[in-house]
């Protein structure tokens, strides 16, 4: 299998129409980070699914983008670690322009396994 193959980021694998944000945003369970808001839900996909919003508060396109592009990279490569069966939601924060990828992925890390955690129990 190529490196595509095994790594890849499926539309499927992606929260895409606005029902699917505003369910998980208004009945899912919250982590507060100093960049992000980390909202996840169960669904019925028996997949796991990302959405991710940036405001334009947060600063202008390329800002916003890049932020996307880094946090899709972050969950991208650790997929294999998600819950099956999760939406979540990554709402970025006005504080959140100049992260590295190394960064965002310390403070997603640690609030994914919280919310894993809280899962389990």
């Amino acid at each position: 299998m190529s490196v595509k193959g095994a790594e890849d980021f499926p539309k499927t694998a992606r929260l895409r129409k606005r029902p699917e944000f505003l369910r998980v945003s208004r009945t899912g369970r919250k982590i507060h980070t100093a960049n992000f808001l980390v909202i996840s839900k169960a669904n019925d996909k028996g997949k796991a699914r990302l959405g991710i919003t940036v405001s334009g508060k947060v600063g202008n396109s390329v800002v916003r983008n890049r932020i996307k592009r880094l946090v899709r990279e972050f969950f991208r490569r650790r997929r294999h670690e998600w819950v099956p069966g999760v939406d979540i939601l990554v709402i970025a924060r006005k504080s959140a322009p100049g992260l590295s990828l190394n960064l965002i992925e310390n403070e997603l890390g640690r609030s994914l396994l919280s919310q894993r955690k809280g899962q389990k129990s």
